[in-house]
């Protein structure tokens, strides 16, 4: 072995100690969220801040420094495309960032991240947002600080954003959210001006081991590999991953509302299908680990995740021709429920307009208008313009405005999301970069021929091929940006996206 494999063998063997630590925080992660009995919370929050230090410890140490400098310097002479200058680079400006962040503070916030989400679950169950306030206002206290930390040119927001979705900023959303907006109004308009398409039959009663029979199964179609996978139940549905390997999926089922349960699988299935095609020599190296967040993820970005759990959740399953397909299936699981329904009414039902309170049960026009209410309110945060008592009252007059909605409780307002009392302040505006990205991968996609005659058959395996050979596979070796340019031919562009809800309110309203 010559000097400079054995020292990029040195450097990843560093980050591979780094990432191994990661997944083990993030099976405690998901232990916590699926499984832990309540009187595990204090143990396991002291169990979470003590490897999430080590990793810390590990990132920005001696050891690591020494092993990038060395690699560098071997590699020096190397051509500027060889990933493993990528590599390098990549791991010295994401531990530059960590560096800047405390020691303390990481470790504060990752022992307050098991304690908060359990805090947030039983404030939810209780509709008791008081409760919650004490240990909200010290998380939003924390990333106040670690936006202080990092640094930022214009707004504190700036930093947290960017964590999550590199290179955007607050001024760029803000230009973005009133484009969507100007577009989206009128469509909802045009979409609630109609007679509004029957939906008494979701309400019905619908056993949830059939609704997550049935869900399962269109998510292995799809390619979601459960020999690599597994379904829980959680109070929000989320995906994670423990390398390749390992990815699980969760979601939420009610025996009285149908559609809830296998959309939010379809759409985790769709960020575990990312994990599972990240290329196996990615394996616990820096591009499946997230040296900022300190989180071992195999997605380029939060955003582009997004847009591949949107594209399976939307563009895919809530098509007018999946429902043609696949509403037969549907109707085997649940025969005497769905006896009066064809496939076009259940299309229209699980696809109506209906501004409502939960945002993971929006519908596609609707729900970029949570974002951007939330967005709005995590910056006010961040800027100390708005104090954590007052947010019920500002979440209600916000949903008012955006939607026409009377919040009725906390537990249906501000309670509703799992993210705050992880800290994941900054990452909401990722769902609407998602969902643009998803509509302009896909309208690339289906200018492929197999593309599209495997999504008129029900055969999703040339689109998920695809998606793993030009998007999955590449881990976070590619920017988004860069990702985006290479897939696409062009970067983030709204147009697509307006163009898919423009067709779809077309469809319904037809």
């Amino acid at each position: 072995m010559s000097y400079t494999d054995l020292s990029y063998t040195d450097f990843q063997a560093e980050i591979a100690k780094v990432n191994d630590i990661l997944c083990v925080v993030n099976l405690l992660a998901w232990d916590a969220r699926t499984m832990m009995p309540p009187g595990g919370v204090d143990s396991r929050g002291q169990q979470v801040a003590t490897l999430t230090s080590l990793a810390r410890e590990l990132a920005t140490g001696d050891a690591m420094r020494r092993a990038i400098d060395a690699a560098s310097s071997a590699l020096a002479s190397a051509p500027a495309d060889d990933i493993r200058r990528r590599a390098l680079v990549q791991a010295a400006g994401e531990i530059d960032i960590l560096r800047r962040i405390p020691a303390a503070l990481i470790a504060e916030s990752a022992e307050l991240k098991t304690r908060a989400h359990v805090a947030w679950a039983e404030a939810r169950q209780a509709n008791d947002f008081a409760g919650y306030v004490p240990v909200l206002d010290r998380m939003l206290a924390i990333q106040r600080e670690i936006s202080g930390a990092i640094g930022y040119a214009e707004h504190p927001y700036d930093a947290l954003i960017g964590i999550y979705e590199p290179g955007m900023t607050r001024s760029q959303l803000q230009t973005l959210f009133g484009t969507l907006k100007a577009a989206l109004v009128p469509l909802i308009e045009k979409a609630r001006s109609v007679p509004q398409p029957r939906t008494d039959f979701l309400t019905r009663n619908y056993p949830v081991d059939r609704q997550k029979a049935f869900g399962l199964a269109m998510a292995e179609r799809m390619g979601y590999d459960l020999q690599r996978g597994r379904l829980d139940d959680t109070v929000h549905p989320f995906e994670i991953s423990f390398t390749r390997n390992d990815v699980r999926i969760t979601s939420r089922f009610r025996e009285t509302w149908l559609p809830a349960g296998f959309f939010a699988l379809w759409h985790e299935a769709g960020h575990g299908m990312y994990e599972q095609g990240v290329a196996p020599e990615f394996t616990r190296s820096i591009f499946a680990t997230d040296i900022v967040n300190l989180y071992a993820v195999g997605g380029a970005s939060f955003g582009i995740h997004e847009s591949q759990s949107r594209l399976w959740e939307n563009r895919v399953g809530r098509s007018r021709k999946f429902w043609e397909l696949h509403f037969p299936e549907l109707k085997s699981y649940f025969p005497e429920q769905l006896a009066d329904v064809s496939a076009l009414e259940f299309w229209r039902s699980v696809n109506q307009v209906r501004p409502d309170f939960i945002r993971v049960e929006a519908d596609e026009l609707t729900y970029d208008l949570h974002i951007i209410l939330r967005a709005e309110i995590e910056a006010a945060l961040m800027a100390g313009e708005v104090k954590v008592k007052d947010l019920p009252a500002l979440w209600a007059e916000k949903m008012q405005t955006y939607l026409g909605l009377t919040v009725p409780n906390d537990t249906l307002g501000v309670l509703q999301d799992v993210h705050w009392s992880h800290g994941y302040v900054g990452s909401f505006p990722t769902y609407t970069l998602g969902n643009i990205m998803s509509s302009q991968f896909f309208a690339t996609a289906r200018k492929v021929p197999h593309i599209a005659a495997g999504l008129e058959s029900g055969n999703y395996q040339p689109l998920k091929t695809w998606l793993n050979d030009n998007i999955h596979s590449y881990g976070r070796s590619s920017k988004p940006s860069e990702t985006l340019q290479r897939v696409t031919g062009s970067p983030l562009r709204t147009e697509p996206y307006i163009q898919d809800l423009t067709d779809k309110v077309a469809s319904l309203i037809a």
